[in-house]
């Protein structure tokens, strides 16, 4: 390699080797054919105390090092020196080329020598400043004359470092297993339940039709009825599905309580979604005693904030589903504000999409009976993304009973919590 003759002095603190990212900054350098010198680097002692990393980073040329930098600033690398935040003008509905795309990490940025915090942080935006404010905002949002973060400089990220102490959790983080006690996961996943009920935060559930056909409804709406579901996020044809099963016994034709096809049974959930729309949705046919069962009469009468987002494959779809994609994923952020907790129930395509929704310190529980699912929402590189590959429904059941068990030998339940009500789709 020939000499290389720009170079850069970048800075990162935190649990760098707990987290691997000691490492990962070093491989993303070597992968984009830089150097490095490690001018200081000293290791935090304690659970507190943070590990600092000084390093200058080499390339060839000017655009190399920027494609370096940018790389390093996910893993917490920012430029020793102190320059604002490059901010450049959008048009609408569009911005500068070397724009900066968030990450779902804590981000700053440097403005007037001082650093803020960015607000509302998603992966996959740009971060738009106004008044001395910064906040991460969707392209098809930002309007012609906003000041968007361009470039490299006066950024700042802080990755989800791994805990020392695991919270407790060690057992699934980062590592997804089939080979564990499903009552042990769930205990401890009930533990982290009632640590964020009793800080009063929100637990959002996100879940499939797999929900219904596994049998496990009935032990989410169970959870619903003693305050454990602050949201749900799902597609039609979990509400369809669970419609079917309290108007037919049945789940995509199938008797849940004897395990087999009934004759005709594959028209039943036409026939649910067809009374659903007679009275004009879900919420009338709680209203009038049409669907006195089921999680969707739970959900609806405890007044616990739920979207249904509609797909191409939809049937029907239910007068509750959000036909419209941008609609349905402003809803779901509505419902996902100040969340702590967000449990995935088998929904590979729901649970993906609130996962690139999600700021990187929300806790994720994700539950699916197929490991490449866990695996694929734990490859955000999220420390805080936990998964359990058992079937939904036994998880569902060894949940609803040991939340019961625990509250019934504490003598009294915590929660409460709901709030962030949206503009519930229910009239559409």
């Amino acid at each position: 390699m020939s000499e290389q003759s720009y170079s850069e002095i970048v800075e990162a603190d935190g649990h760098l080797i707990d987290s691997r990212l000691l490492t990962s900054v070093f491989d993303k350098v070597i992968e984009r054919g830089a150097t490095f010198d490690v001018l200081e680097f000293s290791i935090g002692r304690t659970n507190e105390e943070f590990s600092h990393l000084r390093l200058r980073v080499s390339a060839e040329t000017v655009d190399a090092l920027r494609e370096v930098l940018e790389a390093l600033i996910p893993l917490g690398c920012h430029a020793r020196r102190h320059d604002d935040a490059r901010l450049e003008p959008a048009g609408d509905g569009f911005v500068p080329e070397d724009f900066y795309s968030t990450t779902h990490h804590r981000t700053q940025i440097r403005q007037a020598g001082r650093w803020i915090d960015v607000a509302e942080q998603r992966m996959d935006a740009v971060i738009v400043v106004a008044e001395g404010q910064a906040v991460c905002r969707k392209l098809r949002d930002i309007r012609a004359g906003e000041g968007v973060v361009c470039g490299v400089d006066g950024i700042r990220v802080v990755p989800a470092f791994q805990e020392r102490d695991r919270l407790g959790f060690a057992f699934m983080t980062n590592d997804v297993s089939t080979e564990r006690r499903v009552e042990v996961s769930v205990a401890r996943v009930v533990k982290m339940m009632r640590e964020v009920k009793a800080e009063g935060g929100r637990i959002v559930m996100v879940a499939g039709p797999v929900v219904v056909h596994s049998g496990g409804a009935a032990y989410l709406a169970r959870l619903v009825r003693s305050g454990w579901v602050d949201g749900l996020l799902a597609g039609n044809a979990l509400a369809v599905h669970d419609a079917e099963q309290a108007f037919f016994g049945t789940s995509l034709g199938v008797d849940l309580d004897a395990g087999v096809a009934v004759d005709e049974g594959h028209k039943n959930h036409m026939r649910a979604i067809n009374r659903i729309r007679r009275v004009g949705g879900l919420r009338e046919a709680v209203r009038e005693g049409l669907l006195p069962t089921g999680l969707m009469h739970d959900v609806i009468t405890h007044d616990v904030p739920y979207v249904l987002a509609g797909s191409i494959r939809d049937d029907g779809p239910l007068p509750d589903t959000v036909m419209d994609t941008t609609v349905a994923q402003e809803r779901y952020a509505e419902v996902l504000q100040d969340v702590r907790l967000v449990v995935m129930l088998s929904s590979m395509l729901h649970g993906i999409g609130v996962a690139n929704m999600l700021p990187g310190w929300v806790r994720v529980v994700c539950v699916d009976i197929n490991p490449a699912v866990v695996t694929k929402l734990g490859d955000r590189g999220s420390s805080q993304t936990v998964g359990i590959v058992t079937d939904v429904g036994l998880f569902l059941h060894q949940l609803a009973s040991q939340i019961g068990d625990e509250t019934a030998r504490r003598g009294a339940p915590i929660p409460r919590t709901r709030s962030a009500e949206p503009t519930v789709a229910s009239d559409d």
